[in-house]
């Protein structure tokens, strides 16, 4: 069951997964795998 990569929290654009990190195209690396607080 595939999850939907999260918004960037400070624009909201759709995040890019790189291996263990989510990646924002204007605000870089937002999310790694050691951020477990926006897992629901």
């Amino acid at each position: 069951m595939p999850t939907e990569a999260p918004g960037c929290p400070r624009c909201s654009a759709a995040l890019f997964k790189r291996h263990c990190k989510y990646v924002c195209p204007q605000h870089g690396v937002v999310y790694d795998c050691a951020d477990t607080f926006w897992l629901s």
